[in-house]
Formats: structure tokens, C-alpha cells, sequence
């Protein structure tokens, strides 16, 4: 498995998605606000869990054991389920849960520190929802948080607080 190959695949099915989602939304007379109607179609980011599937089909897991492409959900402990990108379940047991999130430009400030959160909060809740036995697992599933951030200057721009001198 040539790692970097398929990392070059995945960012290359990215980008290109993005372009036939827009596409289609403007075809249909539609469009979300900025940058969203390239990002609301939601298979942008399978390129990355095509990779991940291999790396994890690589390490002896059966392929059969991964599932992706539908509304995965588990239940969490502060809400009443989450939903994720990838999960490994093998003999009825977790293995994994893995989600996919990607940002581009313009506003990467604010958004960025929103998807922070995000990953932060989904962490703590399936924690707390594995700790209080609601898989009913001895053993900790993997979990994952993969993210695309475009490469570009203002990407690379340091946060400044407001109101620092």
C-alpha cells in the first residue's frame, strides 16, 4: 500500500467532487451560501475513507468489518446519537469510529476553531458514552478525527487575539 499515492488520490477526489457538487447545484438553479455548495453534497471526503478502509482491511480487519457511506450513528452520552463517517465492527463489537471533515477558504479563523470544538466535544461525548458502558465494551474503541485544510496563504496566517497589542 502506497500511502502517499493514495493521500494524492484522495486530496485529487476531494477537490474534484467539490467542483461536479457545485455543479450540480448551479445546474439545478440552486446554490448555498460561499463556498458551501461545493461541500454540501458529503462524498468530498470518501477518497479518505477508501484510504483509511485499506490501511485498516492492511492491518488483518476484514472488509466486511468497515462500514461507510451511510449515516453511521452511535449513541453518545450528551445527545442521543452521533453520526460518523467510518466505523470498524467486528463480532459485534467496535473497534473504531472514525469521522472526515475538510475547510477551505476564505474564513478559516472562526471556522477553524468551530471544527476544534467539534472534534473535542465528539471526543469527550463517545468517552463519556464508553466509560458509562453504553457500548457495553471492555476494551477502548479506536477513535478518529481525520481533516483536509486547504493549503493556501491565509490557511497559513496566524490567529491574532482581538484587542491584543
Amino acid at each position: 500500500m502506497d500511502i502517499q499515492e493514495m493521500t494524492r488520490r484522495a486530496v485529487a477526489h476531494y477537490w474534484k467532487t467539490r467542483g461536479r457538487q457545485k455543479k450540480k447545484q448551479m445546474k439545478k438553479g440552486i446554490s448555498d451560501a460561499g463556498l458551501r455548495s461545493a461541500a454540501t453534497g458529503g462524498a468530498q471526503m470518501d477518497g479518505f475513507n477508501e484510504l483509511l478502509t485499506n490501511a485498516i482491511v492492511s492491518c488483518g480487519v476484514q472488509e466486511e468489518c468497515i462500514f461507510q457511506k451511510k449515516r453511521l450513528q452511535l449513541p453518545g452520552f450528551f445527545r442521543p446519537t452521533k453520526k460518523w463517517d467510518l466505523l470498524v465492527i467486528e463480532d459485534g463489537k467496535l473497534l473504531a469510529a472514525i469521522e472526515a471533515k475538510s475547510q477551505v477558504g476564505p474564513s478559516f479563523g472562526n471556522n477553524f476553531n468551530n471544527r476544534v470544538e467539534e472534534s473535542i466535544g465528539s471526543a469527550v461525548d463517545i468517552w463519556t458514552a464508553f466509560r458509562e458502558g453504553l457500548f457495553g465494551l471492555d476494551s477502548k474503541p479506536f477513535v478518529g478525527y481525520i481533516f483536509l485544510l486547504e493549503d493556501c496563504e491565509k490557511s497559513k496566517k496566524p490567529v491574532t487575539l482581538q484587542g491584543a497589542t
